[in-house]
């Protein structure tokens, strides 16, 4: 009887018998396979070998797997950080005035970014010696330095052992933001990703260049950034002036910059110097010699009186400016090098010759106003807004529109109010110049005579029963039109204006560039309204310059750090009034420098061409001053920021005028010379009659009021624009006319300068 088949037990126990067993499945391949390659390695070595081999292997295979899962994380989160912002760190933009000279540093952080080549090479040597010794023989990590600093700390002797390149990265992108002391974890995971970028650096930069990026990017306390900033501010030197114990000094306080600075401790200082001149010796980079005579040197930083910020009026129209010009982003970015029209000579002398005469009127016998003296002895917590007496100044180029200067009080730590640019201030009498030359586009002549008697009510259009008098309380007959701009007499003033109309003074004043609408009344041909210093300069320019206007302008250029000029203003000009007009008024505004109400211009020491009118509001509120030589043009304003009486008999040219002399004379000296005044019009000779200010008749002659002119060629009359007073044949002259239309004394006679404003 044949067996029968063994049972499927059995032969499942034959089938094991001869088939390997199956390896690992694929989830324990993809996460465990750095293990079972090792024990594949080791599976034929002894029993014993195999298992002091797989004791010891394990925890490094481990290792190696962790590291490598590390630096995959990390990896990845480092190349989350932007490498391009090591190159785009935000600088100061400096402010430089017409000649180079510095005027001051805005936006950006507080640094300057300077290149590797342009710092001593002591300084080079110090911060290596302090900060990374073998900087140049390591990569983003310095084992080395990890072991050392292992061993220091193990002796109690506490030490870093971050590189100059882990040091940048954490700087550059705020590793440490947030972090709190005793938090391990998150040290950890900040120190790793250090690493990382740092490897990312060191793969894309030269050494030469992250240390160029490092010593620009450190902290050196007081918000200084950059061996640029530092250097300036704490030994008012370039980076490539310092000297071994300056380099040494600065190196030092880098590991504590608000506890080691000079400004801070000049003790703590010096101790960390001593200890950064130690390690340069010890490194080997200078002699013990060396070392030992930097330590010595007394430390002489920037004087305390120098230390503080010091506001300046020029600086915040600079500010305003740049504003409207600039981008946001390149404002905040900064490392702009931004020239503009200002001349510091000019600033400074304008600040000192204000602040010199308002100190003198303050030190009157009976002033009865508080004193910038007297808020000055007050302690510093009791100072509110100073309530002294304050004044304004504009310096204009008249050939181009540069602003030359901005003063916009006595001191601008003491104020930042600007008055030069946002004060609105009664413009008074120098306004009136502008009133004359509207009604000399009108035909209205120099020489033509109007009363200056007193205004009968109903007299002037829109007046009503309005009668304006003259400051010193006085009439005197009929004159010539000139008579009442050079002595400044407001019936005239307001006849003339009549003769002109609302509408064109208006439209005079617009172009001329006040910015205020004028009000559409009569008073305002007597300036009762408002304007700034910077608006009055700038509209006076017209008359030395035949009628154009240069629009005003502080930015001349601006460049970024690589000097590429990122904008420059272009000198923009247009004709704001025509060249006879303003030359005519121009002609009689000289004569207001001469026999007028300016006329102490040459006694207090100015003899050059030059033209102004002077202004005083009512009750002695406001005193002005605008005037201008060929070159330059000038406004100044004296008064209270709270309009009150200055002092008894404070006009303008008693208070303003005097500040304009010593301006303009410091401009002579430095270069803006005052030659002749306007030279350059075309005159056609003409026959006028002086009642009419038109072409004379037959009858003018006969009347005794024609005259022969020099007339510029743009406002000249037509041949056929006759006196409509006398006709053509000679009538006998209506001696009930009023005495505004009366022939006045011999123009050749000598005529009496009475003061009046």
């Amino acid at each position: 009887m044949p067996k029968s088949n063994p049972p499927e037990k059995n032969r499942r126990k034959e089938k094991s018998a001869v088939e390997p067993s199956r390896g690992p499945g694929l989830p324990s391949l993809m996460f465990f396979w750095p293990f079972h390659l090792f024990n594949l390695l080791t599976r034929r070595l002894p029993l014993l070998k195999k298992l002091l081999f797989r004791a010891a292997g394990y925890p490094v295979v481990a290792g190696c797997y962790g590291f490598a899962l590390l630096a995959v994380i990390y990896g990845v989160r480092a190349h989350g950080y932007d490498l391009a912002k090591i190159h785009a760190m935000p600088e100061r933009s400096i402010i430089l005035d017409r000649l180079g000279e510095e005027i001051g540093r805005i936006h950006g952080e507080k640094r300057s970014i300077v290149p590797l080549n342009q710092v001593a090479e002591t300084f080079r040597k110090a911060i290596l010696a302090r900060e990374d010794e073998r900087f140049y023989h390591h990569g983003a990590v310095d084992f080395i330095g990890i072991g050392r600093a292992t061993l220091k700390n193990l002796t109690g002797k506490k030490e870093g052992a971050s590189t100059l390149t882990q040091q940048l990265a954490s700087d550059i992108f705020q590793l440490k933001f947030g972090e709190n002391r005793g938090d391990t974890l998150r040290q950890l995971d900040r120190k790793l990703l250090e690493i990382a970028i740092a490897l990312r650096l060191e793969a894309a930069l030269s050494k030469d260049e992250i240390l160029e990026a490092y010593i620009n990017q450190i902290n050196w306390g007081r918000q200084i950034k950059g061996v640029g900033e530092a250097s300036r501010i704490y030994f008012e030197k370039h980076p490539s002036e310092l000297s071994l114990a300056e380099a040494a000094l600065l190196a030092g306080i880098v590991r504590g910059p608000d506890a080691f600075n000079p400004f801070r401790s000049i003790e703590a200082a010096t101790r960390e110097r001593g200890t950064t001149l130690d390690r340069m010796a010890s490194a080997g980079v200078i002699s013990k010699a060396e070392a030992a005579a930097a330590k010595v040197e007394p430390v002489e930083v920037r004087p305390v009186g120098r230390r503080g910020t010091q506001e300046s009026y020029a600086m915040d129209a600079i500010r305003r400016d740049l504003e409207m010009i600039l981008e946001k982003e390149n404002i905040e970015l900064g490392g702009l090098s931004i020239v503009t029209t200002i001349d510091l000579r000019i600033q400074r002398k304008g600040e000192e010759a204000l602040d010199k005469k308002l100190g003198e009127v303050e030190r009157q016998s009976g002033y009865p106003h508080p004193t910038r003296a007297a808020w000055n002895r007050l302690p510093v917590e009791k100072r509110k807004e100073p309530e002294y007496l304050q004044g304004a100044a504009v310096v204009v180029e008249n050939r181009t529109g540069g602003v030359l200067a901005v003063i916009g009080g006595r001191d601008a730590d003491e104020s930042r109010f600007n008055r030069s640019t946002q004060a609105r201030r009664q413009l008074g009498s120098i306004f009136k110049p502008f009133v004359y030359l509207a009604a000399f586009d009108q035909g209205l002549r120099p020489d033509t005579v109007i009363s200056d008697d007193p205004i009968e009510p109903g007299e002037i259009k829109g007046g009503g029963a309005w009668r304006p008098h003259n400051s010193d309380g006085k009439f005197n007959g009929v004159q010539p039109v000139s008579y009442g701009l050079i002595l400044s007499r407001n019936t005239m003033s307001v006849r003339v204006g009549n003769y002109a109309g609302i509408p064109k003074v208006k439209e005079v004043a617009r172009m001329a560039g006040f910015t205020t609408p004028m009000p559409a009344n009569p008073a305002s041909f007597l300036g009762s309204w408002e304007a700034s210093p910077w608006e009055v300069a700038t509209a006076y320019t017209i008359f030395p310059n035949n009628g154009n206007r240069y629009r005003p302008y502080l930015i001349s250029e601006i460049k970024d750090r690589d000097g590429n000029v990122l904008y420059t203003t272009p000198q923009l000009s247009y004709p704001a009034a025509k060249s006879g007009s303003t030359w005519s008024t121009s002609r009689i505004l000289a004569e207001v420098a001469t026999r007028g109400t300016a006329s102490s211009v040459s006694r207090l020491g100015f003899d050059k061409p030059c033209g102004g009118k002077t202004g005083t509001t009512d009750d002695f509120k406001d005193a002005w001053f605008a005037g201008y030589t060929s070159s330059l043009t000038c406004a100044v304003w004296v008064g209270f920021d709270t309009p009150q009486k200055t002092i008894q008999g404070g006009y303008g040219a008693t208070l303003a005028l005097p500040v304009w002399v010593d301006i303009m004379k410091s401009s002579d000296r430095l270069g803006y010379k005052a030659g002749q005044l306007n030279s350059k019009v075309s005159l056609v000779e003409m026959d006028l009659c002086r009642l009419s200010g038109k072409r004379a008749t037959a009858g003018c002659r006969d009347a005794n009021t024609a005259y022969t002119d020099q007339v510029p060629a743009d406002i000249a009359l037509p041949a056929n624009d006759l006196c409509p007073i006398h006709p053509a044949r000679a009538q006998a002259v209506d001696e009930s006319a009023p005495p505004r239309a009366q022939v006045v004394e011999d123009p050749q006679a000598p005529r009496r300068a009475v003061r009046v404003e």
